[in-house]
């Protein structure tokens, strides 16, 4: 498999044309556990748990690792790969970044990678104002909050039913009802 691909676009030229990558990155190997082989992995996802679902993870060069067991402890992956025998071996990822095909995963209706919602334009689903651009999801316990940027200034929109009445991943854009304050001008 050729992954050459992921050094062609940079991020935002990849947000700029509102293309889904096929590999998402999912965590980084940050260490050994135990004598035979397993790696601990530092989950960039929603949880341990979801990495540990996964039964191959990809690196940037294109390796494909089968995996043969997971498991989630406390906030860390601990994974063992077919191909890893050793911690000699192990300790040899360390420092390295997994990906996760988005084919391998199928998300709840509803549900998104977070990849797949920055860049989105963000306007009024009643007047089609256009706010700026989506360009963080912040995780507060409660709800998510999407950082919107225009001009070189951030606003925070609650991700609630009652705001973010629509994202079109396909159509590049997100509609919401903002809350009064959100984007008025304070000055």
């Amino acid at each position: 498999m050729d992954f050459s691909f992921f050094h062609i676009l940079s991020d935002s030229q990849q947000r700029g044309k509102n293309m889904k990558k096929q590999f998402l990155e999912i965590g980084k190997i940050v260490g050994t556990h135990g004598l035979k082989g397993e790696v601990r992995i530092d989950p960039w996802c929603d949880s341990a748990a979801f990495l540990c679902r996964l039964k191959r993870l990809y690196e940037a060069d294109g390796t494909e690792r089968s995996v043969i067991s997971a498991k989630a402890h406390k906030n860390i992956a601990v994974v063992l790969f077919e191909d890893i025998h050793s911690v000699e071996e192990a300790d040899r990822l360390r420092g390295r970044v997994v990906y996760l095909n988005r084919d391998d995963v199928r998300l709840p209706k509803g549900t998104f990678f977070i990849q797949d919602l920055l860049g989105l334009r963000v306007e009024d689903a009643d007047s089609g104002t256009v706010y700026g651009t989506l360009t963080e999801v912040l995780k507060t316990g409660a709800n998510d909050v999407y950082q919107v940027t225009k001009d070189g200034r951030d606003y925070y929109v609650p991700v609630i039913p009652d705001v973010v009445i629509e994202k079109d991943i396909d159509g590049g854009v997100v509609k919401i009802r903002p809350l009064k304050g959100i984007f008025d001008d304070e000055d």
